[in-house]
């Protein structure tokens, strides 16, 4: 049973990720790779160094003090340039940046650390209804990890849920599912070959996986991040009814396009493709919202 897990953020006092008040456990790793990501530093599967330019001097101390070499100053455009399959996150460089332009984002913590974190809490949980929700990335990525923390916040007491992509083998999600309450099961697009071209995955084993929830009987809400030019059309709405009918779906939750995360592909170094794409509001979805409605869905923003 693996006892460290690669978490890059607990955030406490949530309202958004369950019911009630609760403690959201961010684990790094997806499968999936979303171009509307706003969490794109959970997408590697171990510590990583995120850049600032804004604050950079250029002093170039992280490229003296990294003992892996992975990092390395283009005199050309004047940026830093991080080779992360190198880099180990030892967090070396960012303790010597004068700027503080560098941030690891990701810790290997203990199980019983972070079980100790959440149970600060458990006055809030209780009288609110809330725990504990385990988000990523995709926390089915670490599943020794994720298998040991839900099973002591059983043992606990604490409701416990999971913000999950359903991309995961199913022995994994079958080992899991015992230990969740409530499922909070994203679907990025209802046909096969979009989804895809959407994620970089097929959605057949998600499918698979979310079938297996509803009929164990655990609540589930499915969640739907509404992107533009990907699944935003009424087209898309009804494709989404059509599937969920078949599976037995009650719960939609809407999730408006934002560009809350586009900010981190810079501190990545990497590109976003949504940039200057406006984001959705829940106004703008009404109509998208009334097809589930009139397809019986209770859905919801």
């Amino acid at each position: 049973m693996e006892s460290k897990g690669c978490v890059f953020n607990i955030q406490k006092f949530s309202t958004n990720d369950g019911p009630g008040i609760r403690t959201t456990v961010f684990l790094k790793g997806c499968p999936l790779h979303c171009g509307w990501c706003s969490n794109p530093e959970s997408q590697a599967q171990k510590p990583q160094i995120l850049w600032d330019l804004s604050k950079c001097v250029r002093c170039q101390q992280c490229v003296q003090t990294c003992p892996q070499h992975a990092v390395q100053f283009d005199v050309e455009s004047g940026s830093i340039r991080f080779d992360f399959k190198t880099c180990v996150g030892c967090g070396a460089c960012v303790a010597q940046c004068p700027q503080e332009a560098l941030t690891l984002e990701g810790e290997w913590k203990d199980v019983e650390d972070v079980v100790a974190v959440c149970l600060q809490d458990r006055v809030f949980y209780e009288g609110s209804g809330g725990g504990v929700t385990l988000s990523g990335g995709e926390p089915m990525m670490q599943p020794d990890f994720a298998a040991a923390l839900l099973s002591r916040l059983k043992q606990e007491g604490i409701a416990t849920a999971i913000e999950t992509t359903g991309y995961a083998p199913s022995a994994v999600f079958n080992r899991l599912l015992p230990d969740i309450d409530l499922f909070l099961f994203d679907c990025k697009h209802y046909d096969w070959q979009k989804h895809y071209e959407a994620t970089g995955v097929y959605n057949d084993p998600i499918l698979q996986n979310l079938k297996t929830a509803l009929q164990s009987g655990k609540e589930v809400i499915v969640r739907i991040p509404v992107i533009p030019g990907v699944n935003n059309q009424l087209d898309d709405a009804q494709g989404f009814c059509e599937l969920f009918q078949t599976l037995g779906v009650k719960r939609i939750n809407l999730l408006p396009f934002h560009q809350f995360g586009e900010r981190k592909y810079d501190f990545l170094n990497r590109v976003y493709s949504l940039h200057g794409i406006p984001a959705l509001h829940e106004a703008d979805l009404e109509a998208f919202r009334a097809v589930f409605l009139k397809n019986g869905f209770d859905c919801f923003f």
